[in-house]
């Protein structure tokens, strides 16, 4: 059954570009589309800016050196030098965890990351509206141009006009609201890459516990039996201030985030398995006797929903070729990260394959990030930021991470600028000015010479 109904709302006009989404994707696009003259409005769901990493407290960077370099530039690197200096990151971390530590990565505050970003949206002339989503959108479809997005807030809907917008909703919501191609988790594998809720832990003596000794514990209380479900695959507790520690463990496995009830039962099942990996770290590892959990995400740690079939789509050959190209608008060089579909040995050995040894790039390698990977197909004025970006499940996998996010978000900010200031459209965008204004802003846009 369907319901139909008309209503007329307020119109919010005045704004060059709408960002949909405050996660790490739609940050690095408000921002710098702002920093360059935009008026930008920027809509998120929650009550903070970070997405993954503030709401559903997934508050760990990953992989951002390949051992010899760092694969950050712009925005990102700014961040994570700013969130350094100002005791943002764990001490038990340095610079060299981004600059030349190979296949590493390190935890922060998202208390201190949210703060960092509401200065900086709020220094560009970021205009934010917390708590508020996009919900509907009016299109030109026989141009494929967005004329505007109708916004649910707290006053009721509000239909803003806008010249441009950035889908950085991770579940690419706008773009499939306005029609363009999209395809939901599963198209390339029967599964879904499972999400997780993460939680805050305090009470941990961090001179005593050893984040990268955790796998026999784990594998010792599967055996106990002491799991209610026997998952060797926990990526565990990631230091991020002088006694607490972001804990990333239980797969929420069969769950569609992109289903209202699924999402549902996935939120109470993930804040029972937090209270047990709490009892876990508690009664197993070294210096977590006086753990507690003070809080759990407010979102869940979503891995796979919906991506757009973009210009260009990355895809595991690429990957395995180290493959750049001349339009892209940043490198990395994390490996695929498809965690356990499953709790069965066969899953974990093969997530051990790929993700520990299969996978991961040699010192020195890295692969590009295409900006048609940031257009949905066909689309004028329209790009995405983040893991609703154009690539295949393995693909996807390795880029989804916040670094890369961020890197993404800055790129197709830029490109809105670039594409109202020279009458430009996305699918027509001359990359070659593109690249020039991210070289600009510090971006890294090719490896170092060997």
């Amino acid at each position: 059954m369907t319901y139909s109904f008309s209503r007329q709302i307020a119109i919010k006009s005045g704004y060059d570009l709408v960002v949909a989404g405050g996660g790490p994707g739609g940050c690095g696009a408000a921002i710098s589309a702002a920093e360059q003259g935009l008026k930008v409005l920027l809509v998120e769901s929650t009550n903070a800016l970070g997405g993954m990493g503030t709401g559903a407290l997934v508050s760990a960077w990953s992989h951002m050196s390949n051992g010899r370099e760092t694969m950050l530039g712009g925005l990102m690197l700014r961040l994570v030098e700013e969130m350094y200096d100002r005791g943002f990151i764990a001490s038990s971390y340095d610079q060299t965890f981004w600059t030349t530590i190979h296949n590493r990565g390190l935890g922060y505050a998202p208390e201190g990351l949210k703060l960092v970003l509401d200065e900086w949206c709020q220094g560009a002339g970021v205009d934010l509206l917390f708590m508020s989503r996009v919900v509907d959108a009016e299109v030109d479809d026989a141009d494929r141009v967005v004329k505007g997005v109708v916004i649910a807030t707290i006053e009721g809907m509000k239909y803003v006009p806008a010249r441009a917008f950035v889908d950085a909703t991770g579940d690419a919501v706008l773009s499939d609201l306005v029609g363009a191609a999209c395809f939901r988790a599963g198209r390339d594998s029967p599964n879904i890459n499972p999400p997780t809720m993460c939680s805050v832990q305090g009470g941990i003596d961090h001179s005593v516990f050893n984040r990268r000794e955790q796998q026999p514990f784990v594998d010792q209380a599967v055996d106990d039996g002491f799991f209610s479900q026997p998952d060797r695959h926990v990526p565990g507790l990631f230091p991020s201030g002088k006694s607490s520690a972001t804990l990333n463990a239980g797969h929420l496995f069969h769950t569609d985030a992109l289903d209202a009830r699924s999402l549902s039962n996935a939120m109470v099942w993930g804040r029972q398995l937090a209270h047990e990996y709490t009892r876990f770290c508690r009664e197993y590892l070294p210096g977590c006797q006086d753990i507690e959990l003070l809080s759990t995400g407010a979102l869940l740690g979503v891995r796979e929903s919906r991506r757009v079939i973009g210009e260009y789509e990355l895809d595991y050959d690429d990957y395995i070729a180290r493959r750049h190209f001349p339009d892209q608008i940043a490198i990395y060089c994390k490996q695929v990260d498809i965690h356990v579909y499953d709790t069965s040995d066969e899953q974990y050995d093969r997530y051990k394959e790929e993700f520990l040894k299969n996978e991961v790039l040699e010192p020195g390698e890295s692969y590009g990030i295409p900006y048609g990977i940031l257009v949905p197909r066909g689309w004028q004025n329209l790009w995405v930021a983040g893991r609703s970006n154009s690539s295949d499940v393995k693909v996807s996998a390795a880029i989804r991470d916040q670094p890369c996010a961020y890197m993404m978000g800055e790129a197709a900010g830029c490109a809105a600028a670039q594409a109202l200031e020279r009458d430009e459209t996305a699918v027509g965008l001359d990359t070659g000015i593109l690249r020039a204004t991210l070289s600009g802003r510090g971006a890294k846009l090719e490896p170092q010479a060997a």
